[in-house]
């Protein structure tokens, strides 16, 4: 079964233990707040539980094509490989693509894609 919820960062008990935790475009927490982000992710997925995180790169910004204005909200491979060290990173992948994901965000986008799994 696939259980859901949507919530705020604070909102909700992350103790629980997930498969998998799909993380997209959640790059307008502030990069003070990345490293407790971060902590409840890796808290919420149970051992050998999987992370699916795609957002945008730092040169999404010259792009303009939606997103945060500022490069620091970000992710870079190198940023995601220190957060997750020790992780099995099954794809780390910055690329570009065109989307069209409706009005403000079409175009031309720097992309990450970054899977990995949670150490046993």
């Amino acid at each position: 079964a696939v259980e859901f919820h949507l919530t705020d960062l604070d909102g909700w008990d992350w103790t629980r233990q997930f498969d998998i935790v799909a993380a997209i475009f959640i790059q307008f927490v502030a990069p003070a707040e990345r490293p407790r982000l971060f902590d409840r992710i890796k808290a919420a997925l149970r051992p050998g539980g999987l992370l699916l995180l795609h957002g945008y790169a730092p040169r999404q910004v010259d792009y303009g094509t939606g997103g945060p204005s500022r490069r620091e909200n970000m992710y870079t491979l190198d940023l995601l490989h220190d957060a997750f060290a020790g992780w099995q990173v099954l794809r780390a992948e910055d690329f570009d693509a065109d989307v069209d994901e409706g009005r403000g965000h079409s175009g031309r986008s720097a992309l990450i894609d970054f899977v990995a799994r949670k150490p046993l």
